[in-house]
Order: structure tokens, then C-alpha cells, then sequence
């Protein structure tokens, strides 16, 4: 979405000029029903403090990083929506802001939580290693909103973008690192300490108290029955680490729930930078 095609929807006159001029921020296609955000208004809903809110773009150079927002759309991202099925062709890549998208191994009709991906990366990692097709299932895990880019824009800018390649092949290399350290975390840790972890993990991302999961959504993350985050989620409530209600469970204290997540806290949080 640019200028150019915002000038296609505004006849001659004072509009046109308050648009070249760049005192406008969005224009509306009555046709389409679709709002067109310009890029300084993109620039502006996807920063904080003048940087973008997404790590891994915050990384680029500013004129690498300016160039590329042009191809980018500010999108929200809802609760539970699925970005991406096994095997299918992967058409938009997504650098979130403040949302969670979980990326799960489905088997049997049964998933495992294999990455977590915040404000720190980009979901659809794939592309920039020369593959189409996603190999797990991404889910929006926590609501916000992201920067999404088709495929065929990344493509192109990983050709003439050097600081971008680098950038996804570093991400690559974090992902691929904790969903090892995810397979032998859910083998040998007790389900305790990888609540405590995936928790925190959660927490580092959308930087708030208040997480907005069930224990369906949490068995379903680690792989494990019902009962089972039951009885680790009213173990760490007993120690005054989280709080759980239906639905939400806040965290009270954050240093005492480092001390109760497993040793693949350190690893992985480091990972996410």
C-alpha cells in the first residue's frame, strides 16, 4: 500500500495536494471498504519511540529499515487465528509488535508447542532459507497487532538486503536452537518447571502481568494431559509465583518464577534477545 495508489482514489484538487504535500495519513477506499494507511502513519502505529517495535527490524540499518516499510501492512492479529497450516504454501511473512504466535508439531491429532515467536523475530522463517512451505502449524497465541510482507517482497529484499539476511539467518539459527531445546526439555523436566519456563517466555514477549491462557491452550503447548498443568499451575500458585483464574493467570513474581522454570529458561531467553 503506497502513495501511488492512494492517488488513484483521490481525485484532483485540494485532497491530491494535502496527499503529495504529506499532511494525509489514510485514505479510505469506498469501493473496497479498505482503509490505506500511508507509510509515515505505518511508521508511526508500528513504533515506539521512534524505533520499530519488532527486534528483529529495529536491527536494520534506518534506510534498509525505511525502504522496507513500504511492502509492509500493518495487520492485527486475533486470539486463536491460524497463519499457517503444515504444508501449506507460505504467502505472507509477519514481524509481530505486541502480538504471540505459537508454532506447533501437530501429530495424531495432537500438537507440541516447538517455538514462540514475539516481538523479537518473524514468523514464516522458511522463506529466507529458499523453502515455500510452512513445515508446523502457527497460531496466534496473544492478540496484537503485526507487520505483515508477501513473500515475494522478502524474497526480493533478502536478494539486495544484506543486514536483513543476516538478520533472519541469526533468528533461524535462535529458532532452531529451541525447538531442540523444547524436544529435550518436554523428555527430561518435570512439568512444573516447564510451566514456569513457558511462562516466562510468554511474559518476556508481550511484557505484561496478565496472561490470557487456559489450561486446554497449556496442555496443548507442552504436550501434556489436563491434569497435568492443573496441578503444576496450583504448585506455583501455592508459592505465591502466579495467580490462576479461569482463563488468565498473572504473574506476582516474576524472579521466584525464574528460580522454578527449568534450566532451559536461560537458554531459550537469551535466544529471544
Amino acid at each position: 500500500m503506497n502513495l501511488t495508489r492512494a492517488l488513484r482514489l483521490v481525485s484532483t484538487g485540494p485532497e491530491r495536494q494535502a496527499l503529495q504535500a504529506g499532511e494525509v495519513d489514510a485514505v479510505i477506499d469506498a469501493a473496497g471498504g479498505n482503509v490505506i494507511l500511508l507509510p509515515e502513519a505505518k511508521r508511526a502505529l508500528s513504533s515506539r519511540g521512534g524505533e520499530p517495535a519488532n527486534s528483529l527490524l529495529a536491527a536494520l540499518p534506518r534506510q534498509d529499515y525505511q525502504r522496507l516499510l513500504a511492502e509492509l501492512e500493518l495487520v492485527p492479529l486475533a486470539c486463536g487465528a491460524v497463519l499457517y497450516q503444515p504444508g501449506e504454501r507460505i504467502r505472507h511473512v509477519y514481524f509481530p509488535n505486541d502480538a504471540l504466535v505459537a508454532l506447533l508439531v501437530v501429530m495424531e491429532e495432537k500438537s507440541l508447542q516447538v517455538g514462540l515467536v514475539g516481538r523479537e523475530g518473524m514468523v514464516g522463517v522458511p522463506l529466507a532459507l529458499g523453502v515455500e512451505q510452512a513445515s508446523v502449524l502457527a497460531v496466534v497465541q496473544g492478540s496484537g497487532s503485526a507487520l505483515r510482507m508477501k513473500a515475494a517482497g522478502l524474497v526480493e529484499e533478502l536478494g539486495r538486503c544484506a543486514p536483513l539476511r543476516r538478520e533472519l539467518q541469526r533468528y533461524a539459527h535462535a529458532e532452531l536452537v529451541q525447538a531442540r531445546q523444547t524436544a529435550g526439555c518436554g523428555r527430561f523436566h518435570e512439568i512444573e518447571g516447564r510451566l514456569a519456563c513457558w511462562l516466562l517466555m510468554t511474559h518476556d514477549r508481550v511484557r505484561a502481568d496478565r496472561l490470557q491462557l487456559t489450561h486446554e491452550f497449556l496442555a496443548d503447548m507442552l504436550g501434556v494431559r489436563r491434569v497435568g498443568v492443573t496441578n503444576a499451575a496450583m504448585a506455583l500458585q501455592r508459592r505465591g509465583l502466579i495467580k490462576y483464574r479461569r482463563g488468565e493467570i498473572r504473574v506476582l513474581d516474576r524472579k521466584g518464577l525464574e528460580a522454578a522454570a527449568c534450566r532451559c529458561y536461560p537458554i531459550v531467553s537469551a535466544l529471544a534477545g
